[in-house]
């Protein structure tokens, strides 16, 4: 496994993260704790240190799978966390005020409640679920950043971007008050290579990769009959003639598979660590069998700058959250 700086933070992280989503459940269909379980405990065993999750995701059940996990553990892990919108409302609306979403009490109470799921003293990262740049100058939302950190409650901070926009946090990423970001960043939406991550690095931010796999749009595995379980959030994700969307440009990308990358997910992967400000990327995993594939695809090894050129035109704007 590689190891990357988070930014500033003085943290070496793998550069092969666990997104902890999935084994919450509720929006997931099929998790298995069992299974999760074991998943996690074998990706650590293959030098993955880093795990993102969050209060959300399965009211807090994610959480404690996670901190059952690395209180067995020898290793440092790392662990990250986030801050749910008060108002539950994915993404930060426009002309909505910071107080509807992160008041001070509601941040401090959250952050307990992680705390408190995990079986920590200490967060490592703390996040906010959301983010509008329109709140940047509001003292509430740093007030209760500068007590946690104080508290020992967390040891730094970062946010977790709305969704395909990156560039609601330029005001932000300029502050120095946030330590990394969170954000969508795939071969289909490449959108923060313009500027976010420029601005990152010049400030020494770190970047957490989320949905490198365009949640399996870039699996290779959706097809015109995939189905999902009743209540899984893909059904909506995938709906109406998405599915054909996502097999037209998938198909395209297939052809580019061979000695540098032999199939669509290790491509897609090893395209988002290709970029130096990214300094770890977390698809969701499940199973052992994703965490070894995922895991060993940390090898050191780059994409060539010829392949990464063809790459770039396969941009694909859209979001198929809304």
């Amino acid at each position: 496994m590689e190891y990357r700086a988070l930014g500033k933070t003085g943290i070496k992280i793998s550069e092969i993260g666990y997104g902890a989503w999935g084994i919450g459940g509720a929006m997931w269909q099929g998790s298995k704790d069992d299974e999760s379980l074991h998943a996690l405990h074998r990706a650590i065993d293959l030098g993955l240190n880093f795990i993102d999750t969050a209060l959300v995701y399965g009211d807090g059940h994610s959480e404690n799978l996670v901190g059952k996990v690395i209180k067995e553990q020898k290793e440092r892990i790392y662990v990250t966390s986030k801050v749910p919108p008060k108002n539950r409302k994915w993404p930060a609306l426009p002309g909505t005020a910071l107080h509807d979403t992160f008041p001070f009490d509601y941040i401090i109470k959250c952050t307990e409640m992680s705390l408190k799921n995990l079986g920590v003293d200490t967060i490592d990262v703390q996040q906010f679920h959301v983010w509008d740049d329109a709140w940047v100058i509001d003292t509430e939302w740093q007030d209760a950043v500068a007590q946690l950190k104080e508290q020992g409650k967390i040891r730094f901070f970062g946010m977790s971007l709305n969704n395909h926009e990156p560039d609601n946090a330029l005001k932000v990423a300029a502050t120095g008050l946030v330590d990394s970001f969170q954000v969508i960043y795939n071969i289909f939406d490449q959108t923060p290579e313009n500027n976010l991550f420029p601005l990152c690095q010049k400030n020494k931010i770190g970047i957490i990769v989320r949905v490198p796999l365009d949640e399996g749009g870039l699996s290779g595995n959706i097809n015109m009959n995939t189905k999902f379980p009743e209540g899984d959030f893909r059904n909506t994700y995938f709906r109406d003639n998405r599915k054909q969307q996502v097999v037209e440009h998938a198909d395209a990308l297939k052809k580019l598979l061979g000695k540098e990358a032999a199939k669509l997910p290790e491509l897609a992967l090893r395209f988002c660590l290709h970029h130096p400000a990214v300094s770890t990327v977390i698809p969701g995993m499940r199973s052992i069998k994703n965490v070894e594939a995922n895991c060993m695809l940390s090898d050191g090894r780059k994409l060539s700058e010829s392949l990464i050129a063809e790459l770039h035109n396969h941009k694909w704007e859209r979001d198929f959250y809304r």
